[in-house]
């Protein structure tokens, strides 16, 4: 009997299992041309989606994610409906592109609804002017998780115990992120995150001593770029401590 429960219940899992590869319908509702050369750049051997699973396919009928390029004109509206209840659900809406997702450059023309979302529900954005095949593999990669998600009928809910930890704890978060979009203006992305961390490291440790620690890290470095990007985040540490002292003048 225990046995018999046990089938019972691995066949209804595997009735939520995708058990072939994911059919994509690509639906251009009146863009450029350029995303859709970037699409056809990456279902070119070169980058191979179909080894991941993803498939281009003809009809709306077969589809389990849309892709929606281009802004979405007058003229595309009702074609773009049609496909879209034409395709099975579950279903994934993709805005592809800076015009997909928000009308681009053509938000404000009288033939443009607008993006992607003026017209349907969107589960995953993949911007760029045109996104790259590497970018729309990624999107396409996330419209898969979603898409397993719908199928088996589960979605998260934060509990009221749940607590977001904060990514410089111990730092207030406007000069965490005002140091940290500094760090990554003058530095880029990753490099400005490293920096910014060895940087708050130093606020945390003792944010009396930081003047003295960023003269010393200064005088070490043998890279006079570096030096300059600390003495900056340096800078806006320095003009947080003198707003906050005159905050606490007015408040006494």
């Amino acid at each position: 009997m225990e046995q018999e429960v046990k089938l019972a219940e691995l066949k209804a899992k595997l009735k939520n299992v995708i058990k072939r590869s994911v059919y994509v319908y690509r639906v251009d509702c009146g863009g450029c041309n350029g995303c859709e050369i970037e699409i056809f750049a990456t279902i070119s051997p070169v980058y191979d989606p179909e080894r991941l699973g993803f498939k281009v396919v003809a009809s709306p009928r077969h589809a389990d994610i849309l892709l929606f390029t281009g802004p979405m004109t007058r003229a595309m509206r009702l074609p773009a409906i049609r496909a879209y209840q034409a395709a099975p659900d579950p279903k994934i809406v993709v805005a592809y592109g800076t015009c997909g997702c928000s009308g681009g450059i053509f938000h404000d023309c009288y033939s443009v609804w607008g993006g992607t979302g003026s017209i349907f529900p969107v589960d995953v954005y993949i911007p760029g002017c045109p996104p790259t095949p590497g970018a729309t593999i990624y999107g396409l990669g996330l419209a898969l998780d979603l898409l397993q998600q719908k199928m088996k009928g589960k979605q998260y809910t934060e509990k009221e115990v749940a607590r977001i930890t904060p990514q410089y704890a111990g730092v207030s978060p406007d000069l965490a992120r005002d140091i940290e979009r500094e760090a990554r203006r003058l530095s880029g992305y990753l490099h400005g995150r490293r920096i910014t961390e060895k940087y708050l490291q130093f606020v945390r440790e003792d944010p009396l001593a930081v003047d003295q620690k960023i003269k010393e890290l200064v005088k070490q470095e043998k890279d006079s770029r570096l030096a300059e990007v600390y003495l900056s985040l340096h800078k806006i540490y320095l003009d947080y401590l003198g707003k906050t002292e005159k905050a606490g003048h007015h408040a006494g």
